[in-house]
This record gives C-alpha cells, sequence and structure tokens, in this order.
C-alpha cells in the first residue's frame, strides 16, 4: 500500500511539473530612426489604382525595429543606406543600438519585410544574424539577374553563403513561443512579411512593412499600382484586419507618422 501512495504521489507531480506554463519570455520593442523624411507628396495616383484620394497629401517616414526576447535581439528591417541621397537616417543603426550596449554581433535575427531599398539598405551591419525573409522575396534577391528595384547589393555576405538565410515560404515563430511571429502578407511584392510581437502590456503589435503605407490606404484596401498583384495586397490587407480583430493588436504602419508614433524610441521600449 505504501508503495502504491509513493507511486500515485511521484505520478501527480509529474502531471503537475508537465501541465505547469512555462514562464514566458520578457518581451519589448523599440523604433528606430532608418531615413529623413521629404516633404508630403499626393498620393492619389501612385497609392491608389481606384484614384480614391483626391488632393490628400501625405508625408512618408522611414523605420525600423528593435525586439528584445529575453536576452536575444532581433530586428525588423533596416532602413535606407547611410549613403542614399536626402533620405539617407542621420544616425545609423549601429550607432543608435550603442545607445543600449547592444552590438551588431549582438542581433540573432534580422527579418525583412520586402527586397526595397528603405528597408534593406543597412541589413550589411548585422552579418552574424540570421535573414529570415519570404521564399519569393529571396528568390529575388538571389536571381542570377535581379530585377529593377530589388535591392540585392547588401546581401552579398547572405547571397555567397557566407551569412545564414532562412527563407519563409509560410508563416515562422521566431522564437519558438508565439511571441513573435513572422507573418506571410504578399501582394507588395511576391515574399512580403510583416511581424507580429505579443506584448505583455500594450499587447499584440503588427509591423506593417509595406503592406500598407499609410492609414487611408488600409482603411479602403487601397492599392498602389505599382504593387506586385492587386488580389493578393487586399488578401493581405484582409488577414490583418482579421488578426487586429481577433488578438485585439495595434497595427503599426511603418511609413505613416501617426503610428510610428505610437511606439518609443530606443533607448525606451515598449513592454
Amino acid at each position: 500500500m505504501h508503495r502504491v501512495l509513493v507511486a500515485l504521489t511521484a505520478g501527480a507531480c509529474a502531471l503537475a511539473s508537465f501541465a505547469a506554463p512555462a514562464q514566458a519570455a520578457d518581451i519589448s520593442l523599440a523604433r528606430l530612426d532608418c531615413g529623413t523624411p521629404q516633404a508630403p507628396v499626393a498620393v492619389n495616383q501612385r497609392f491608389s489604382d481606384t484614384f480614391a484620394y483626391g488632393d490628400m497629401k501625405r508625408q512618408f517616414v522611414f523605420s525600423c525595429y528593435l525586439i528584445k526576447h529575453d536576452n536575444e535581439y532581433m530586428l525588423w528591417d533596416t532602413g535606407h543606406s547611410m549613403t542614399a541621397p536626402n533620405v539617407a537616417p542621420k544616425v545609423s543603426l549601429v550607432d543608435q543600438l550603442a545607445k543600449i550596449d547592444v552590438k551588431p554581433d549582438q542581433i540573432k535575427y534580422v527579418g525583412i519585410s520586402h527586397y526595397h531599398a528603405d528597408h534593406t539598405g543597412q541589413i550589411a551591419s548585422f552579418p552574424k544574424a540570421t535573414l529570415l525573409i519570404g521564399a519569393r522575396e529571396w528568390e529575388a534577391i538571389s536571381a542570377p539577374k535581379p530585377a529593377e528595384g530589388v535591392n540585392f547589393k547588401p546581401f552579398e555576405g547572405w547571397i555567397k553563403g557566407d551569412n545564414k538565410v532562412e527563407p519563409q515560404p509560410n508563416d515562422k515563430d521566431v522564437f519558438g513561443d508565439g511571441s513573435v511571429i513572422l507573418l506571410r502578407t504578399p501582394g507588395h511584392t511576391p515574399g512580403h512579411s510583416s511581424l507580429l510581437v505579443k506584448l505583455a502590456h500594450m499587447g499584440p503589435v503588427i509591423l506593417s512593412g509595406d503592406a500598407v503605407h499609410f492609414r487611408e490606404n488600409f482603411e479602403t484596401d487601397g492599392v498602389p499600382w505599382f504593387n506586385y498583384d492587386r488580389a493578393q495586397t487586399v488578401a493581405s490587407i484582409e488577414r490583418l484586419k482579421g488578426i487586429m480583430k481577433n488578438l485585439k493588436a495595434k497595427l503599426i504602419i511603418q511609413h505613416d507618422a501617426r503610428d510610428v508614433a505610437k511606439l518609443p524610441v530606443l533607448p525606451a521600449m515598449a513592454k
């Protein structure tokens, strides 16, 4: 009888241990400056293929993001290069990270929303990072003759195989605990991605990449005429709206100053 009680007790303890939830990771998120804004521009013709915006003008900003997952770091997009005419950032990503004593080699992942130059310009500063990018984007970047508009040069180390890349055909649970998820949102480009970050206090946040470019674009399912695929663009916008509804998530449109201002600038971080 004694042996039975011991066995039952041991079994109960094992089940309790198995059932105990793992402690949630400490997640924080900060905004980085990734370009110098220019004067507001008319958006009716280029950013709506149904000419929905009349005389509206919008000033586009350029933002990148740092995600801290316990003691690991991820960058989301890398902005304009420091030599980009007129729109180059005032301070490099490396120097901005130095404000919190984070060195380039400490960045575990660099997630890239898509291959355009205003999102990829400084990636070469992080050769030790594993590149997370949509599979179709990577095909375009690593093609023998990349198409016009594909900013492939900063990816030289990854193309040669000196640096690590993980092309993603679907969504990617970055840290394996559901806290940071690469979302497949094609349309602007063939393999475009957005990023979902689940913060304990602020709640879930979606970083848009260029799935949309400004609030009115999002609210009206606006499709820029230069997007790769209209139907995919609309489907991706609807997906983001569904995630926002179901998770009560906030959308940060990376080119819209009204949204970008919702997140603190490094060294401050949202939790």
